[in-house]
């Protein structure tokens, strides 16, 4: 499975045997390794490993000059052809089953081209550390007879226990565990050990699972529901395309409470009518209980991949997918390279969310690798949200995506009105408080006719700051530019980047001037904001901090669900994703905390979270309101978002956009330098500019640079930072560049580089 633009690297360091042992019907393996280098490397095939060697199986091999072992991936076998390179044979062969099929080597191929890195660092992240250390298995001897034994069995004389354990040996066309052997002989292990020397019976090992999955608890089944016309038309589009057995891309834009999940689950019943399997991707699966809850009620066989499964239970659901004994995959970003080997649909909810985004190498987008994953399987992919990105938005109108849109909430629910607070001269706000009068109105009007309010606010900890008033410095972590957050509850000030915690300190690091002052609100202030005035009323929060513990999302929603709690508080894991009948009011705390981030998506994001909560209220007959509190009323992302006017954003956003020609207009990628000493960095940045520089002129290349700059977080892990910007009309210029001028990069040992095509954050 290699690709033919791979260069063959070979190793040069002396060998023994096996430069002699080198023939015309030698094979050869190409690795490669879990490093940035985007060459395989070859290593010679010894003859015992012939008829087990292949793509998707690691090796063992001897790499570098001190020819140390290393593991690798072995990406494609080919036969030897005379060089007058030296290459060394493989030491060992890891696993005799390949770990993905050839579409998934082909699609880890892709992400490795097309976001600059190296393929086996891609292979190593797809595949889950479980399966391949085999969790959850052990090694168990069997036992079989020979077939010359078999043949011969009449005519050899052993004593009554040996020959009646031969016997049942015989009998079966399978190797048979030790313990079955003596169960059914009525013996012990010795007449087993004593055939077993005699050489009348072959010992064979074999890796047997001993991790049994946890029973789920019982669902009762449910019927799917009736469609109303709206989301009959979308079903109907839906599965004309899965019956031409073509790729397609369908955004399915609904808004909020429009059905979008009951689409999901009669097209998906259709697909495994047909004996097909699909992917569901979620953007945090811990915050969806309610989806996962929803799938398997109307289905026999759920996986459920998530981060907080163990090794074993990875390995476990794992291989049912491979068997094809799983009906949906429903799972966060990394659900997308489940083994399905019958695959016959991709849905990715809430498309719009940044989780799909991968933040380390590879640095893959989860929309992205589904479309291409989709066009290798020729199956459709369906993109659900009330908020699309402006890249699946622009692709909608450049005729590359399909468009199905739900402008209506099922049974005719209206869209709950929002009110924008403006809280600049709201006396409770400017004393400190996180909830302005207005909408400590609407709460008790609210809890007095029994109905259920979420209050959210996208800042974890109690304080963001802690502030001293003579010298007018911020608190900041000695490792990176950011000020420690205030835990009231564990009584630490905390860098939330790098984990970095003090004791409170009792005067200002700065200037020693006794007594700090604790700027801005986080979740758990206005926790105790809302117990304090409203006493009387059970009050759940749910951010990081609270939701620690396995199982915790799940058992939080679900007392509020019961009824059991009024008030549910949180950042931006309550604001997708939850449907509560009995929510009549929601409020957006400080509709401000992303608006003014250095990032050109801020106002999309700040847009799509207020659609988002608000679209968590009004989804009964009961009705619901939305308050948003900000100290900018008059922003666009915030106008249009309380009118529930997604097109009118997008139209004014994209006109803006474009005037710049910024992305979706153009490709971006972007490359951060990290080291510590700052002024390395800075000049080797400045270096590496510069070598990029001389390739667009040689090459005349339409590609824009902008910087070198500091980061907006310029100091992050005790690393100084720098960030270029690469633009271009394609993104293939983008690649032609890197690849034109990887070789001259400039070497370092004190400063280090990443790459991040089409990037979803800027900090």
């Amino acid at each position: 499975m290699s690709s033919p633009s791979q260069r063959h690297l070979f190793e040069t360091n002396e060998l023994t045997s096996w430069e002699e042992a080198a023939q015309r019907d030698q094979l050869v393996a190409d690795v490669v390794f879990n490093r940035p280098l985007q060459a395989a490397y070859s290593y010679l095939v010894p003859n015992e490993l012939r008829e087990w060697i292949g793509p998707a199986r690691r090796v063992k091999v001897s790499f570098g000059r001190g020819n140390q072992t290393t593991v690798g991936f072995c990406v494609g076998v080919r036969p030897w052809e005379p060089t007058n390179r030296k290459l060394k044979p493989i030491v060992e062969l890891l696993d005799r089953e390949p770990l993905l099929d050839d579409k998934m080597m082909e699609l880890t191929r892709w992400i490795s081209e097309h976001y600059l890195c190296g393929w086996g660092q891609v292979l190593e992240s797809v595949i889950p550390a479980g399966v391949k250390k085999k969790s959850g298995t052990r090694m168990v001897t069997l036992y079989t007879v020979p077939d010359r034994v078999r043949q011969n069995r009449d005519s050899i004389p052993l004593p009554l226990k040996q020959a009646r354990v031969l016997d049942i040996l015989c009998q079966q066309a399978e190797p048979m565990a030790v313990e079955d052997i003596c169960e059914k002989a009525e013996c012990g292990t010795s007449p087993i050990h004593s055939l077993r020397d005699k050489k009348l019976i072959d010992p064979v090992r074999h890796r047997a699972e001993q991790f049994d999955l946890e029973p789920l608890e019982p669902t009762q089944q449910e019927l799917d529901l009736t469609l109303n016309e709206e989301q009959q038309a979308a079903f109907d589009k839906i599965i004309t395309a899965i019956r031409t057995q073509q790729h397609s891309t369908m955004l399915l834009h609904g808004v909020t409470g429009s059905g979008k999940t009951e689409i999901y689950i009669q097209t998906i019943r259709e697909v495994v009518s047909y004996g097909k399997q699909a992917i569901v991707l979620v953007p945090e699966i811990s915050l969806t209980p309610q989806t996962i809850r929803r799938f398997r009620r109307r289905f026999d066989n759920v996986a459920v991949l998530h981060s907080h499964l163990t090794d074993a239970e990875r390995h476990w659901h794992w291989q049912q997918i491979t068997r094809g004994e799983v009906q949906v995959v429903v799972g966060a970003r990394s659900a997308i390279f489940a083994p399905c080997p019958q695959l016959g649909l991709i849905v990715i909810d809430e498309e719009h969310e940044n989780t799909f985004k991968q933040e380390t190498t590879p640095r893959y987008h989860a929309r992205e690798v589904a479309r291409h994953r989709a066009e290798l399987e020729k199956i459709p992919l369906v993109l659900g949200t009330a908020t699309p990105t402006f890249e699946s938005w622009l692709k909608v109108h450049q005729k590359e995506y399909d468009l199905v849109s739900m402008p209506k909430r099922v049974a005719k629910l209206p869209l709950p009105p929002v009110v924008i607070v403006d809280v600049r001269n709201d006396p409770q706000i400017t004393k400190g408080a996180a909830i302005g009068r207005a909408l400590e109105s609407a709460m008790r009007l609210t809890l007095n006719d029994g109905g259920q309010i979420i209050l959210f606010l996208n800042l974890r900890g109690f304080s963001p700051t802690m502030w001293c008033k003579r010298c007018g410095k911020g608190i900041q972590c000695p490792d990176c530019d950011i000020t420690l957050t205030w835990h009231k509850d564990k009584q630490i000030a905390l860098c939330h980047s790098c984990d970095y915690q003090i004791p409170p300190p009792t005067s200002c690091p700065n200037c020693d001037h006794p007594g700090l002052r604790f700027i801005g609100i986080g979740t758990q202030k206005l926790e105790q904001e809302v117990r304090t005035k409203f006493s009387n009323q059970k009050c759940l929060r749910m951010d990081s901090d609270s939701m620690s513990k396995r199982g915790s999302h799940d058992e939080t929603l679900e007392i509020f669900r019961a009824g059991k709690a009024s008030i549910l508080l949180g950042t931006q894991m309550i604001a997708k994703g939850l449907d509560f009948p009995n929510v009549t009011l929601v409020g957006v705390i400080d509709a401000d905390t992303m608006l003014h981030q250095p990032d050109l998506r801020a106002t999309e994001r700040t847009f799509q979270l207020i659609s988002q909560v608000a679209g968590r209220t009004g989804r009964s007959s009961r009705g619901g309101r939305v308050f948003v509190q900000t100290a900018s009323p008059g922003e666009p992302a915030i106008v249009k978002a309380a009118e529930h006017d997604y097109i009118g954003f997008a139209r004014n956003e994209l006109r803006h956009r474009h005037s710049l020609q910024a992305p979706p207009f153009s490709k971006m990628a972007r490359i951060i330098f990290r080291g510590e000493a700052e002024q390395d960095v800075q000049a080797y940045a400045l270096e590496f500019t510069k070598k990029l520089k001389e390739t667009i002129e040689k090459e005349s290349l339409d590609v824009l640079l902008l910087g070198p700059a500091p980061a907006p977080i310029a100091k992050l892990k005790r690393h100084f930072r720098f960030h270029l910007q690469v633009r271009a009309p394609q993104l293939e210029l983008i690649h032609q560049l890197w690849r034109s001028t990887e070789s001259r990069f400039p070497k370092t040992s004190t400063v280090e580089f990443i790459i991040d095509v089409e990037p979803a954050n800027m900090r």
